[in-house]
């Protein structure tokens, strides 16, 4: 599975921003999705995740309230929309595929990782 994230760059707090990431396979719909983040200096972090068809979600708990994920299979796309966003949401965005049926929320549930996507968001 090849994995390409898109839509992240830079806004102020309080911004928001729609991070997508599209898959190469076909059978998408089988596969978890996931976005962990990594600011500088920092290991990379759970961010959250969706089952196979959108109907489980876990948030990691300083985004919760605040950042949505959400998939849409027929575009083999999942989606992570950011509001309210804070400085120290500033990282590097992954987005990440499992295959299986239930949410993962470690880096090493996840199989197939895409490049990572640059958000920045200023004072």
């Amino acid at each position: 599975v090849q994995l390409q994230a898109s839509g992240g760059g830079s806004v102020q707090a309080g911004g928001s921003l729609r991070l997508s990431c599209a898959a190469s396979e076909r059978t998408f719909s089988s596969y978890g999705m996931g976005w962990f983040r990594q600011a500088p200096g920092k290991e990379r972090e759970f961010v959250g995740g969706i089952n196979w068809s959108g109907g489980s979600t876990l948030y990691a708990d300083s985004v919760k309230g605040r950042f949505t994920i959400f998939r849409e299979n027929a575009e083999n796309t999942v989606y992570l929309q950011m509001n309210s966003l804070k400085p120290e949401d500033t990282a590097v965005y992954y987005c990440a595929a499992r295959y299986g049926v239930r949410v993962g929320v470690k880096e090493d549930e996840y199989d197939y990782w895409g490049q990572g996507t640059q958000v920045t968001v200023s004072s």
